[in-house]
């Protein structure tokens, strides 16, 4: 999906550690170590970026197993760019990528924070409540 315009370019890579640090911060996502963000980067299965003029303004990855479970991860984009399509091409590429590669009965799922669920749902996600709930924890060193 190109943008109508032409100033937005979607690449299909994995953002660099330092163009990965700002769209997090930027785009209200928790801040990662630029050690954690070295470590994990190069695990991507799948990643694009949106360049506005060159400069990294959007982003989102899939991490995984590759077979069995995707998960949609960092769908930041840059908020002075926001409001323009962007999250919707960066979900678009992802979700076509798992459809096109992911085997039969493949299981991609990812964690909507707030009104971006109603993104997601465009795209054919679905609450797994009440059935499941998501857990998480924060791992912090002392």
């Amino acid at each position: 999906m190109q943008h109508e315009n032409t100033d937005y370019q979607l690449s299909v890579e994995t953002p660099s550690v330092d163009d990965y640090m700002r769209l997090r911060v930027i785009s209200g996502l928790s801040p990662k170590s630029r050690e954690a963000a070295e470590s994990g980067l190069p695990h991507t299965i799948h990643a694009v970026i949106i360049r506005y003029r060159e400069q990294a303004v959007g982003m989102g990855r899939i991490i995984g197993d590759n077979g069995c479970f995707y998960q949609v991860v960092d769908i930041a984009v840059d908020p002075e760019h926001q409001g323009q399509g962007l999250g919707k091409m960066i979900v678009e590429n992802l979700v076509d990528y798992v459809q096109t590669n992911a085997p039969d009965g493949a299981y991609c799922s990812l964690i909507a924070d707030g009104p971006a669920k109603y993104l997601y749902e465009k795209f054919g996600f679905e609450p797994v409540t009440p059935k499941s709930i998501g857990m998480a924890f924060v791992v912090k060193r002392l």
